[in-house]
């Protein structure tokens, strides 16, 4: 036995599919496949996630760890987050069009993009010629999974010539069968009343396509010469047949063997039979006929499990049929060809010998794919993939801090501002750009130390004539989108975006190094300031509050910075009282994005205005945040998109942004600037170490060869797109931790006690 197997070092797998009792032949497949695997590896923990097209209408059982409702995508992403909590190395997908919700099924890949665990996919259908959707989702499976499987050759051809598949990533595993042995059909037509009759069996769902009424009408040239003959349709009309015709097709057929006088010898059995029940079905049968019309079909179960209790089998040349057949393994007649059908089934029901021989090598076919094999070659290719993950070193202790780097800011600005996306390195203009990242980026031309003079005097422009351009004095607002046109794309920005302005104006009234850009910074801050006192977004207020803070720097007894400082700490202290629960500090109960800047803008308007309680409030947030972003291993975990609208939930881990990083690190400063305590250093140093791979996946986001930084960590690796605000994020953290640094030494320097 192969050695991967019997020391397999996978325990915990998730399989997704349908289930039974869910009548089709997906549902089938995947029952047997987990009957396979723990009748095989009986310590193996498979947790099965059912799809369901009518939820409710199902007694799953007990094994079905959750069902996944087909065309609610919450419930595929709810799914990847129970899977990666579930402590299951490996997913096993069965994909087949029609199952999954979304265009062509898309939805799966939502759940597959929430989770970093490898991936193996069984392909039920490969498409020659697939839709535009149908090849966006194929191609979505393919760069996601580690290994597919094809149950054919022609599986593996149409993947590489069709989608530029990989294939080495591409392994053929028959479809499996029951191992049962070989019967003599005579000992078991008694149980279904066949006694003395010549048997020939198709089994399946009922449908148009399956080429029923081509054996109808070889029927009577058979009977002709076998007036014993009995032809058995056996199997239920597929569901969704029933439900938007009935039983027309049935009917039809029906009617068919009524013309052409054959109705005592074709038989409907019209019943969705369980797998050991259709095995003695099977094994009655004297030939098994598939005269299916697809040529393109490249899996059938009922085909694969006539040959595994071989059965000596006649049928169309479809791309399943012809290799599972091939070499003599059973009989192929051409599409339609009533008159081929009624011929070789002549033939193998006039001579026992010929048909008992064609038996034999079928079923000695079918022993190459019993379950158990199948499950044995399944696993020996998920522990494979398991055990072929890269190892990741992680790294650790204190991130040296990096020098700011403009290039990467550069590279996505124009003589506009600075555009807001990009496709990997390279600007994507058609988003155009917003006061969000122009406010952050005139903050960046103040903060960077080492910068040339020409350069910090044009950028710093740029992005303050953006920000001046952005104020709209009708609506006493400053507007946030603008198309690559120049044109605004509303006249009123929202309040987070209102008070980013506020904050950036502010910082460069206080930090800009030229004189007429301290000046105009000023003057656009007592323009616009007030409009402070209609934001309603604690946020957007907390944004308000540090420009105001930064502002009251610049020009100390600036009032209308003062009246800023003085509202807003009592409102969100109100808020705390609110929605504080005994593990539970926070303003708000959810969390959501840029979270620690509502206690930083609290300790800098504590500080600000003179009133401790308002700085202590600050203090305990922030280290209640910091606790709810860290990983078990004690790493800077940034609180998941996922999260976001939760109510008093922990945080989920995915996707993390460089901005929620960034807000730490500088509430971090700020906490340390206002008590000098070593840990805020600390833990400014572990949310920075995020940038440099510090993280859950090991993966740094900073490029530091130019200054640029990924968008964020997906559960499967990370966003490779660099958009404005995670560049901006990295270089302001680097500034911010820089200065820290700086301040440390000279607390250090003074004698200055440091707890």
């Amino acid at each position: 036995m192969n050695q991967a197997v019997e020391n397999n070092s996978v325990t915990h797998i998730a399989l997704i599919g349908n289930f039974l009792p869910r009548k089709c032949g997906l549902a089938t497949f995947t029952t047997d496949t987990f009957n396979a695997l723990k009748s095989r590896y009986p310590d193996l923990s498979v947790d099965v996630y059912a799809m369901d097209d009518h939820p409710g209408r199902y007694d799953y059982p007990s094994c079905v760890t959750g069902t996944i409702p087909q065309d609610d995508r919450a419930a595929y992403i709810a799914t990847a987050r129970a899977i990666e909590t579930s402590g299951a190395q490996a997913i096993w997908l069965q994909h087949e069009y029609g199952i999954f919700g979304g265009a062509a099924g898309e939805h799966i890949l939502a759940l597959l993009d929430r989770t970093n665990l490898p991936l193996i996919v069984t392909l039920h259908t490969v498409l020659e010629k697939p839709s535009a959707q149908e090849r966006a989702v194929m191609e979505g499976l393919l760069r996601r999974a580690a290994k597919v499987i094809v149950m054919a050759e022609r599986g593996r051809d149409i993947l590489t010539r069709v989608h530029g598949a990989n294939p080495r990533s591409i392994v053929t595993i028959p479809h499996g069968v029951p191992d049962r042995p070989f019967a003599d059909p005579a000992t078991v037509k008694p149980r279904f009343g066949w006694s003395g009759r010549k048997v020939i069996l198709t089994f399946g769902l009922l449908a148009p396509g399956k080429g029923i009424e081509t054996v109808i009408e070889a029927m009577p040239s058979v009977v002709e010469q076998n007036p014993d003959a009995m032809y058995i349709v056996l199997g239920a009309t597929h569901p969704n047949l029933v439900a938007h015709e009935g039983e027309k097709y049935r009917d039809g057929l029906k009617a068919l063997t009524r013309e052409l006088g054959v109705e005592n010898n074709v038989a409907f059995v019209d019943a969705f039979v369980e797998q050991d029940e259709l095995i003695d079905y099977l094994q009655a049968a004297d030939i098994y006929v598939t005269p299916y019309l697809n040529p393109a079909q490249i899996t059938s179960g009922t085909l694969s499990y006539a040959v595994g209790v071989g059965k000596a089998v006649i049928s169309t040349p479809y791309v399943h049929a012809t290799e599972i057949l091939a070499d003599g393994h059973g009989v192929l007649v051409d599409f339609r060809d009533a008159a081929a059908f009624a011929r070789e089934i002549n033939s193998l029901l006039g001579s026992e010998r010929n048909r008992s021989r064609l038996s034999a090598r079928a079923y000695e076919r079918g022993r190459t794919m019993t379950w158990s094999r199948v499950a044995e070659r399944a696993m020996n290719e998920i522990t494979s993939i398991v055990d072929g993950r890269p190892q990741r070193i992680a790294s650790s202790g204190p991130i040296k801090p990096h020098a700011p780097d403009l290039s990467a800011v550069e590279r996505m600005s124009d003589s506009t501002g600075m555009l807001q996306h990009s496709i990997y390195s390279v600007p994507d203009r058609r988003h155009g750009y917003c006061i969000d990242d122009n406010a952050r980026a005139l903050i960046l031309m103040s903060a960077m130390d080492d910068l040339d003079d020409a350069a910090r005097d044009k950028w710093t422009t740029i992005y303050a004539s953006f920000v001046q351009f952005a104020w709209n004095p009708e609506q006493r607002r400053f507007r946030n989108f603008m198309n690559f046109d120049r044109t605004w794309c509303e006249d009123e920005g929202s309040e987070d975006s209102n008070g980013r302005a506020l904050w950036a104006l502010g910082v460069t009234a206080r930090d800009a190094r030229s004189r007429k850009h301290r000046d105009w910074a000023t003057m656009m801050f007592d323009m616009t300031a007030s409009l402070a006192f209609e934001l309603g977004s604690p946020r957007a207020q907390s944004f308000a509050m540090l420009g105001a803070a930064a502002m009251l720097e610049a020009s100390p007894g600036h009032q209308l910075a003062h009246s800023i400082l003085t509202r807003f700490p009592d409102e969100h202290m109100a808020l705390l009282d609110a929605a504080r629960r005994p593990n539970w500090v926070w303003f708000e109960i959810v969390l959501a994005y840029d979270n620690a800047r509502l206690p930083e803008a609290l300790i800098r308007a504590g500080q600000a205005i003179g009133r401790q309680d308002v700085v202590d409030t600050g203090l305990e947030t922030l280290a209640w945040i910091i606790e709810q972003q860290k990983s078990p291993e004690g790493r800077f975990r940034a609180v998941g998109t996922e999260s976001f609208g939760r109510p008093y939930a922990d945080p989920l881990p995915f996707d993390q942004q460089p901005l929620e990083a960034q807000a730490t690190v500088e509430a971090c400063c700020a906490a340390f600037a206002a008590t000098g305590e070593e840990r805020w250093r600390t833990e400014a140093e572990r949310a920075y170490g995020w940038y440099f791979g510090q993280n859950d996946l090991d993966l740094p986001l900073a490029t530091v060869q130019d200054g640029g930084c990924f968008d964020g960590l997906m559960p499967t690796g990370l966003n490779r797109n660099q958009g404005a605000e995670s560049i901006l994020a990295l270089q302001l953290s680097n500034c911010a931790i820089s200065r820290l640094s700086k301040a440390a030494q000279a607390v250090a320097g003074t004698g200055r006690a440091v707890a």
